[in-house]
């Protein structure tokens, strides 16, 4: 299977050899040809198997056409124009040149797609890559963190494509800023966290923005049952893909559980970084404090570590990143926030310091290793007090994970009988109280 087989314009084929790739994967295989014709998609794919791409080529396309389209209605109204220079007309590139826009394409009602992330992370990821197929269109990513003045100036200048964060999204609608009443085309990347009760109302603001007569593509790694749900009544009459076991990992990604005492869980990562010599490792926490603690503590351990999280800005936040991918941080240690949006070449190593709330987030945060087919290792130190969690997360993949316990760091006897013990001395108090309450009201009655 080719590029061009799935309905690619040469231009585009072309762009994707240069860039090192031989032949589609299979959400690219099924994927392309479907937004081409036009179709609305439920589309659901494990990490790192190209889903951007799936949605980004053919997205290119379809918007270069409106253009062309447009372009060759308004120089057929122009007397002045021959036939032969409306043939020789082209969009995009052509001999490294950027063609011109006609003056009605550089208004705010000229974005024709849209494409919307929960994370900026996760945003500018979709706009690099989305600029790496580019041919002549204009693409502007807008997310919060950042100056709204240079968004504004960007947006000005006419959007063809703009990748957004909800909330930012809704700040440049709300000032006039960007108008979507003529977006043909919409994208939820990583779609079951957008249609998660914390982004609902601002979907729902947006889309009433938007006109009904429209293309939706819904892409992600995961859907529950209850998003499945809420997707079907925002798609009309959507074609399905689902490449691999549904809500399942890469059988790249090796998996491991390490029992251990929550209280020498920082030990033992510090352990596993120094003696398996791992000079990249992403480390997941629940929390944002958790987080900047561990990242210090692990530099006091003599390990270069930086924090990831919410509370940092977005230049610090950057700034983190890219010392991880240049070798000057050994260790990134990142809240869920990071989960749907790094994309980190060859990262062989993802730690989760806690398991997470959500058993979905498990599939995202593993899955930045293993990515376009290399392998990756993922462990998880797992305390006894998250036995819960880990039930949650073998539930949804419907499999066992091996668990080792590491010489010199098993959890203690006390600490795995802890939780079971204090749940029965609840149940026994529980009883007492109820036996008391009944006395008390047979002698109130007497």
């Amino acid at each position: 299977m080719s590029f061009q087989s799935l309905g690619l314009d040469s231009i585009l084929v072309d762009c994707v050899k240069q860039l090192g790739f031989t032949s589609p994967t299979p959400i690219q295989e099924q994927a392309i040809p479907l937004v081409l014709q036009g179709d609305d998609l439920l589309a659901c794919a494990q990490t790192g198997t190209g889903k951007t791409a799936a949605f980004g080529l053919p997205l290119i396309q379809k918007v270069l056409h409106q253009i062309s389209i447009a372009r060759d209605e308004n120089l057929l109204q122009e007397p002045s124009i021959s036939a032969e220079d409306l043939i020789s007309q082209n969009i995009g590139k052509v001999d490294g040149e950027t063609l011109g826009k006609t003056k009605n394409e550089n208004s705010t009602q000229s974005v024709k797609a849209l494409v919307l992330t929960p994370t900026r992370e996760l945003a500018q990821q979709v706009f690099d890559s989305l600029q790496s197929y580019n041919q002549g269109l204009n693409i502007v990513v807008v997310y919060g963190g950042m100056s709204m003045n240079v968004q504004t100036k960007a947006l000005a200048k006419g959007a063809d494509i703009v990748v957004a964060t909800p909330g930012r999204l809704l700040d440049h609608l709300f000032v006039g800023n960007i108008h979507l009443k003529q977006t043909q085309t919409l994208v939820l990347d990583e779609a079951d966290r957008m249609l998660d009760m914390g982004f609902m109302p601002d979907l729902q603001r947006i889309l009433r923005r938007m006109s009904t007569d429209r293309q939706t593509l819904f892409f992600s790694a995961t859907f529950t049952k209850r998003i499945r749900e809420v997707a079907y009544k925002m798609l009309n009459d959507p074609k399905e893909i689902q490449i691999a076991a549904k809500n399942s990992t890469a059988d790249t990604v090796q998996q491991m559980i390490y029992p251990v005492d929550k209280s020498r869980k920082r030990e033992l990562l510090a352990y596993l970084i120094g003696s398996r010599n791992w000079q990249q490792v992403l480390v997941f926490t629940k929390t944002k404090q958790t987080s900047d603690i561990l990242a210090k503590e692990l530099k006091l351990d003599g390990i270069n570590a930086a924090s990831i999280n919410g509370d940092k800005s977005q230049g610090a936040r950057q700034k983190a990143l890219d010392d991880f991918k240049s070798g000057k941080v050994r260790a990134l240690i990142a809240t869920d926030v990071a989960a749907r949006g790094l994309d980190i070449q060859q990262l062989p190593q993802v730690v989760n310091y806690e398991l997470p709330f959500q058993a979905e987030d498990y599939i995202h945060r593993i899955g930045r290793t293993g990515r376009a087919g290399e392998t990756g290792q993922a462990f998880s130190l797992m305390c006894p007090q998250e036995q819960y969690l880990l039930d949650a997360i073998e539930a949804l993949l419907d499999k066992r994970l091996p668990q080792e316990w590491l010489a010199g760091y098993e959890p203690s006897v006390n600490q795995v009988e802890e939780p079971q013990m204090k749940r029965g001395r609840t149940a026994e108090k529980r009883k007492l109280k109820a036996k008391l309450n009944i006395h008390s009201s047979r002698g109130k009655r007497g």
